[in-house]
C-alpha cells in the first residue's frame, strides 16, 4: 500500500525550492507544504501581498503561488517546526563549486547539506522520508544517510534523490508538464520502494505515471550531471562553429537550421550567443570533471572541462571584438549593455556572461551602462564584487544601472545585447542611434536584431556567427 503523504517540508526557497513546492501544493491540495529558509527577508518576499514582487521572476509563477498560498502552501523561518511535522522533507539549499581547500574551483560544497542532515537528524522525532533536490554529486546521498542514521534519533530515513530538470524562464511550464521525473532509491527494500512510490503518488497526481521514472541512486544523482553536461556541450559547439563562422562567409543561424533539421540531433540548445550562465551547467560539469579526476578518469575530465574552456573563450571573444572594433580602445568610452540576466524571462544573474565581459572591459577602462528588465542595481554591483578583481569602489567607478533604456544608450559608444530579452527588439532603433556617439556600434550577442534594419539606419552592427 503507496504511503499517503500529508505533509511536506522544503529547506530552501529559493530557484528551485520555491517555485517546485508552489507547484506540488498547486497540484495536491490535501497536502500541506511548508517552505522554509533561515533568510527571514526571502521568506517575507515569498509572503508579501503583492504577487508581482516575489524574490524570484519566472512566468506563471505569481499565478500558481496566489492560488496556493495561505491554502496549504506556507513560508516560514521556522525550521524546526516544519521539519517536526513533515512526513518528508525536500532538501533544495545551495551546493556552490568550492573556492576554498581540496577540491577549489571544481568540487561541490556540500557543507549547506550537511548541515540540513544534521539539522533534521537532531529534530525529528518520527520516521522521514528525505528528497535530494539540490544538484549534487554522486553518492552524497549515501554520505546524507550516514549523517542522518548515526546522529539521528534511532528512527528510519529513506533518502530519495528527485533532481530538478527546470529551465529558467519557463520553470512553471517545465513543472507542470515535465519530460520525465527521476526518482532514485534503494528499490531492493521494502521500506526503499515504499518511499519511492510515495514521492511518485505525489507527482501522479498531474503527469502520466510512464513520465514518472525510477533509479537507484546513483544513476539518479548522476543523471542530472550527464543531462546539464550535454545541454552545456550542444551550447559550446554551437558557439565553436560561431568562431569560424566570422571567419568565412557562413551564417551560424543557417548552420543551425540545417543541422538541426537532422531528426539525430534535433534543433534545441543550438542557439549562438555569447556563452551560457546560469547556477547548473558550469557547476555541474566542473563536479563531473572533479569526480572523472578523483576517479583517475583523466581523459574523461578533459573532455567535459574543453565544455567550460570554449565557454569562457566565447565570453572573452565576444569582449575582444568589441574592444577590436572600437579601434582597440575603450577607455572612458560608454559601452551600454542590454541584458544582465544570463538569460530572459528571468533575474537570475549566477554565472551571468555579462558579468565577465563586463569585468574583462573594465580592465579596459570602459565605463559600462547596464539595463536589464528585471535585474537591480543591487545584484549588478553583488555580481561584479563576487568576482573580487578589484575594489568595489571601482566597479562602481566604471558601472552604471539605469531604469531606462534610452538613458543606457545615450551618448554610447557601443551597445552590446547581452540578454535576448524580447522588448529589444521592439525598441526606437532610430532614436537610439539619433542619441549615440558615432559611428554607433551594436554587438548583438544574441542574434535577435534585424541586422539589415539596423544597418540601413546607419550602425554599425557586429552579430555572433555572422562575417
Amino acid at each position: 500500500m503507496i504511503k499517503k503523504i500529508r505533509k511536506i517540508c522544503c529547506i530552501g526557497a529559493g530557484y528551485v525550492g520555491g517555485p517546485t513546492m508552489a507547484v506540488i501544493a498547486q497540484k495536491c491540495p490535501e497536502i500541506q507544504v511548508t517552505v522554509v529558509d533561515i533568510n527571514e527577508d526571502r521568506i517575507n518576499q515569498w509572503n508579501q501581498e503583492d504577487l508581482n514582487l516575489l524574490p524570484i521572476f519566472e512566468p506563471g509563477l505569481s499565478d500558481v503561488v496566489g492560488e496556493a498560498r495561505d491554502r496549504n502552501l506556507f513560508f516560514s523561518t521556522d525550521v524546526n517546526k516544519a521539519i517536526d511535522e513533515a512526513e518528508m522533507i525536500f532538501i533544495s539549499v545551495n551546493t556552490p563549486t568550492k573556492t576554498y581547500g581540496k577540491g577549489k574551483g571544481m568540487a561541490a560544497d556540500l557543507k549547506y547539506i550537511e548541515l540540513c542532515a544534521r539539522q533534521i537528524a537532531d529534530v525529528a522525532k518520527d520516521d522521514k522520508i528525505i528528497v535530494e533536490k539540490s544538484t549534487l554529486p554522486v553518492r552524497t546521498a549515501q554520505a546524507i544517510k550516514s549523517i542522518l542514521d548515526h546522529t539521528g534519533n534511532n528512527i528510519n530515513f529513506q533518502i530519495l534523490s528527485n533532481p530538478e530538470f527546470l529551465a529558467e524562464g519557463t520553470a512553471i511550464q517545465d513543472l507542470h508538464n515535465a519530460d520525465r521525473v527521476l526518482i532514485g532509491g534503494d528499490h531492493h527494500t521494502v521500506e526503499g520502494q515504499k518511499a519511492m512510490d510515495a514521492l511518485s503518488s505525489i507527482y501522479a497526481h498531474w503527469l502520466p505515471k510512464e513520465r514518472i521514472l525510477q533509479t537507484n541512486v546513483w544513476s539518479s544523482e548522476l543523471s542530472k550531471l550527464t543531462a546539464n553536461a550535454f545541454l552545456a556541450q550542444r551550447i559550446s559547439s554551437i558557439n565553436a562553429i560561431s568562431a569560424l563562422c566570422e571567419k568565412t562567409e557562413a551564417d551560424v543561424n543557417e548552420v543551425a537550421r540545417a543541422i538541426g533539421s537532422d531528426s539525430r540531433i534535433g534543433p534545441k540548445f543550438l542557439k549562438a550567443s555569447v556563452g551560457f550562465g546560469g547556477s547548473c551547467f558550469q557547476k555541474d560539469i566542473l563536479n563531473l570533471v572533479y569526480i572523472c579526476r578523483t576517479l583517475g578518469l583523466e581523459e574523461v575530465a578533459d573532455y567535459w572541462e574543453q565544455v567550460i574552456i570554449l565557454n569562457d573563450y566565447q565570453k572573452h571573444r565576444f569582449a575582444d571584438n568589441i574592444i577590436k572594433k572600437l579601434y582597440n580602445t575603450v577607455s572612458d568610452k560608454k559601452i551600454a549593455f542590454l541584458g544582465w540576466a544570463f538569460k530572459k524571462d528571468t533575474n537570475d544573474t549566477r554565472e551571468t556572461p555579462a558579468m565577465y565581459i563586463a569585468d574583462y572591459l573594465i580592465d579596459d577602462k570602459a565605463n559600462i551602462a547596464v539595463y536589464d528588465p528585471k535585474v537591480t542595481e543591487r545584484q549588478v554591483f553583488a555580481d561584479l564584487d563576487y568576482l573580487e578583481t578589484r575594489q568595489p569602489d571601482q566597479n562602481r567607478k566604471h558601472v552604471s544601472v539605469y531604469n531606462n533604456p534610452y538613458e543606457a544608450c545615450k551618448d554610447a559608444y557601443a551597445i552590446a545585447i547581452i540578454t535576448e530579452w524580447d522588448e529589444f527588439v521592439d525598441y526606437d532603433w532610430e532614436l537610439v542611434y539619433k542619441n549615440m556617439k558615432k559611428p554607433a556600434f551594436v554587438f548583438d550577442g544574441r542574434n535577435i536584431l534585424n541586422l539589415q534594419k539596423h544597418k540601413e539606419i546607419g550602425f554599425i552592427v557586429k552579430a555572433i556567427g555572422k562575417n
